[in-house]
């Protein structure tokens, strides 16, 4: 019988070092293994801002496509349904002009949201998380109504991203 080459040693070694690292991870979705499916309705703004819900929704359901844990599904064929309210959303000076301390020259706008996944079937609540929240900073360019266009995306794409993470993550 020959020796093991010490490399080959090193090797294994290495392997059953690392080999309880890997204990309990798993690829895609941490929800039931019958979770495929999940319906969206649109959000509900509880906020003050007027069609917050629209966009929020739109980059939601993007983020779930580009994640692909869970497929979409009408309410009466899906096998979970995910409630969201957006519950707060804040504007947030960053940056003054050196001329006009009162005018901002940039913000940052901050959602906030809370879910609820519920599975259809027996209504278990599968994942529910109070606090999800995205951001997206803007420089004002001419009025400040226009110059919100440009960071509500951001925001809503950031709020969408935590919104899937929390949703097909849940430990």
């Amino acid at each position: 019988m020959t020796k093991p080459s010490p490399n080959l040693l090193a090797c294994a070694a290495l392997a059953l070092a690392l080999l309880p690292g890997c204990v309990g991870y798993r690829l895609g979705s941490m929800l039931p293994p019958e979770i495929k499916t999940v319906h969206v309705p649109t959000f509900i703004n509880q906020t003050a801002e007027p069609q917050l819900e629209l966009d929020t929704t739109r980059f939601a359901l993007q983020e779930f496509q580009k994640d692909g844990s869970l497929k979409f599904a009408p309410a009466d064929a899906a096998d979970a349904i995910l409630q969201v309210r957006l519950t707060d959303y804040k504007l947030t000076p960053l940056q003054y002009d050196t001329d006009r301390p009162t005018a901002a020259l940039e913000y940052r706008i901050t959602l906030y949201a809370s879910i609820v996944l519920t599975r259809k079937r027996d209504g278990k609540v599968l994942a529910e998380n109070p606090r999800c929240y995205g951001e997206g900073t803007f420089t004002v360019v001419g009025d400040l109504s226009s110059s919100k266009r440009i960071g509500l995306p951001k925001a809503a794409k950031d709020l969408a991203h935590d919104i899937v993470q929390k949703v097909t993550e849940v430990w």
